[in-house]
């Protein structure tokens, strides 16, 4: 059992149709068929959405995404059209809300590693694959691969867990070269944001994007480069061998698994709240990815 903990009631905002509640984005239609997201302050960690949210969390994923989108305008092109607030909307929606094209979503989360950890490493320790795609031995823990890799996976609804696929189940899914433009698109875009982050002192471990089709043409959809969508390490802490320190919901994982939290994760009891000083610190993570990369403040 997984989920929501707490699920929130859709707003009822002129104008607009709710569409979906997702672990982090409500989805709205507007009058002209446009798909409005709108990025809460929920978070999740172990497949539920936790009771308690990160203040400005919302905010700065959305913030960090159309900087993203900026830098990688060259490479793909994205599915924003507006970040003004929709007529009607509540005042609370401004800066975490973004007007984009209704696109046809291709069902796959396509996934860039350019570093071993989490569920690749898993694999890897069991046969030396990573979604079947054979990788040198003596890799360990935050090992950089000898180069970047596409590791799909499927997209999951709230509450279940995403699960990695093959290359070739991908192919059967959606064809191959629809495939293959996936997997030429998410390695270049990984490149570009590694490079980028690096630049600011900070190892772009992982990420995931989604793609869907306007017409005939690929676009960059739903957040991206964000710390829900990825796994930044900072660089100057960067050690293979072990789990690195990073950017996102660090804090949140390793209270709830602790024994102050009192709950266990096998079990089918829905997580407690979070403490404030689990919060603060997780707000003060979100900030400090943007404000290193971006090189501005969030202020």
């Amino acid at each position: 059992m997984s989920g929501f903990v707490e699920k929130p009631e859709p707003l009822q905002v002129p104008g607009l149709v709710h569409l979906h509640t997702g672990k982090v984005r409500d989805l709205y239609q507007n009058e002209a068929g446009d798909l409005v997201m709108v990025a809460s302050d929920r978070i999740s960690a172990y497949d539920w959405v936790l009771p308690t949210e990160i203040p400005d969390k919302g905010r700065t994923l959305t913030r960090l995404s159309l900087w993203w989108f900026d830098q990688l305008a060259e490479l793909a092109p994205n599915h924003v059209l507006s970040a003004e607030l929709p007529p009607g909307a509540p005042a609370d929606w401004e800066g975490r809300t973004l007007i984009c094209k209704s696109l046809r979503m291709v069902p796959v989360e396509c996934v860039a590693r350019g570093y071993l950890t989490g569920s690749g490493l898993a694999e890897y320790q069991e046969s030396r694959t990573v979604c079947g795609l054979a990788l040198p031995e003596g890799l360990v823990d935050g090992s950089e691969l000898p180069s970047p890799i596409f590791t799909p996976a499927t997209k999951a609804e709230v509450g279940e867990h995403d699960e990695n696929v093959s290359y070739e189940e991908v192919a059967r899914q959606v064809g191959a070269d629809t495939a293959a433009q996936l997997r030429r698109t998410t390695l270049d875009v990984y490149g570009r944001a590694r490079d980028i982050a690096r630049e600011r002192g900070i190892v772009l471990a992982d990420t995931k994007f989604e793609f869907g089709f306007d017409g005939e043409t690929l676009v960059l959809a739903d957040e991206v480069l964000t710390p829900d969508s990825s796994r930044f390490w900072p660089a100057d802490a960067w050690e293979p061998g072990h789990a690195q320190p990073s950017f996102d919901k660090q804090f949140v994982r390793d209270w709830l698994t602790s024994g102050e939290s009192g709950w266990d994760r096998r079990s089918e009891q829905p997580p407690p709240a979070l403490p404030p000083q689990v919060v603060e610190a997780t707000r003060a993570k979100y900030i400090e990815a943007y404000e290193r990369l971006t090189g501005t403040s969030w202020s």
